[in-house]
């Protein structure tokens, strides 16, 4: 690797950073805390590099102690872990400070946390980013020692998109004008998801064809030496069609086969392995299932709305569960769960004693019944705090006979309120 090379990165992405114009996300950084961030890719991660070295400048740093290198430029994108050092020793042609380092994109180089932890050990301030969910993992949080906070980042909440499409909700703008363009908000996150990037895109559908295929290459395919292309592709397609049913990886397996592309059980447990560490789905257990079933059958979602769609023909009631998914997910990480034996309850979280069901729509007496019900006979094991049905568009409350209420909400209120 060329040190004058690094020379002319670590300058132009100092003149980036005092440049670019950012909606800022709603995220407080610990002072003299060190991040790992990790997330899909286009999430935001490096934005939030970007705001937090804004940040530093705007409270008096000078932009000469800004070491940012985005690993997915094509000048570095070879490094090897012991080349890392060089971008120190490049910074020091540059300038006598001690820089604050914003490595971005750093998955693909092997080693990286040792490279990071020595840095903090010899108290440097760094803040690191990848699309790789291992770099959360127990292993590499052994390795740096607690010296990092680690965070997961998601594509915009709706409250977020709402900003960055400049709706800025007043008090009452329900009974406003506002109304109705949050409901063109809406109906775009919705169908499109929250990837900050896609807010000033017209084509959205293309981009997210462009960003999906772009995560299943350079994280899945090439990071994992998949030569079975056509299984992998018909595996992602075939979660897509199964996204609100528990799984089994022999029954994904099936489905790819039926196609008369040659796989098998093996290959499709590592496959789905593959795309949660690309962060592009996640997976919910089933709370009422022993250990052996909990691993082998499971809910699989996509991270962001636009990405599931880009696969669905009729796609409302798959978008609403996998939003209800996304933002629980969130909120409760790895606490969030499916019920199911005997009960059918899409979610369940035990530490919040809530569970709720998703339903786009409540037409029939039959369907708020059968929904309602499941509630309450879960209700009647675990004793219950909250109890709701998410759906598109219906608001009403149903009052149980031991006095609980199971509140139906709209999803949009419930993403805003929540």
């Amino acid at each position: 690797m060329d040190k004058e090379l690094l020379r002319k990165v670590i300058l132009e992405y100092q003149d980036v950073i005092t440049q670019i114009q950012l909606v800022e996300r709603p995220f407080v950084f610990e002072e003299q805390g060190n991040y790992v961030f990790v997330g899909v890719r286009q999430a935001g991660k490096s934005y939030l590099l970007y705001q937090q070295a804004k940040h530093l400048l705007g409270i008096g740093h000078n932009v000469e102690e800004i070491l940012y290198v985005n690993f997915d430029d094509e000048r570095v994108s070879d490094m090897q872990k012991d080349e890392l050092d060089l971008i120190l020793q490049a910074h020091r042609t540059l300038s006598e400070c001690q820089p604050i380092l914003f490595l971005d994109e750093i998955q693909n180089i092997d080693g990286w946390e040792h490279f990071a932890r020595r840095l903090v050990n010899q108290k440097y301030r760094v803040y690191i980013t990848g699309s790789n969910a291992k770099m959360l993992s127990r292993d590499i949080a052994t390795v740096l020692g607690g010296r990092f906070w680690l965070q997961n980042v998601f594509t915009y909440s709706f409250q977020e998109y709402l900003v960055a499409n400049g709706i800025q909700l007043g008090k009452n703008w329900q009974s406003s004008r506002q109304s109705a363009a949050v409901d063109r908000a809406f109906n775009a996150y919705f169908y499109f998801g929250g990837f900050p990037e896609l807010t000033s895109v017209v084509d959205k559908r293309a981009w997210l064809n462009s960003i999906f295929k772009k995560i299943l290459f350079s994280d899945v395919i090439v990071r994992n030496g998949i030569r079975n292309e056509e299984a992998l592709r018909m595996t992602v397609r075939r979660l897509a069609d199964c996204v609100k049913q528990p799984t089994s990886y022999n029954r994904i397996c099936n489905l790819v086969k039926s196609t008369g592309v040659s796989s098998n059980v093996q290959s499709i447990i590592d496959f789905v392995k593959y795309l949660r560490e690309s962060c592009l789905i996640f997976s919910l257990e089933n709370y009422a299932s022993k250990f052996v079933e909990k691993e082998t059958v499971k809910k699989h979602y996509f991270i962001d709305n636009g990405l599931l769609n880009i696969f669905l023909s009729d796609p409302e009631t798959s978008l609403l569960e996998n939003l209800c998914a996304i933002h629980l997910y969130k909120k409760y990480g790895e606490e969030v769960y499916f019920y199911n034996k005997e009960i059918e309850v899409d979610f369940y979280v035990p530490e919040a004693r809530l569970a709720i069901q998703s339903c786009f729509k409540l037409g029939e007496a039959e369907t708020t019944k059968r929904e309602v019900q499941a509630l309450e006979k879960l209700d009647k094991l675990y004793d219950l705090q909250q109890l709701m049905v998410i759906s598109r568009d219906t608001e009403q409350t149903f009052t149980l006979k031991n006095g609980k209420s199971v509140n139906v909400v709209p999803i949009w209120k419930w993403l805003l309120e929540d």
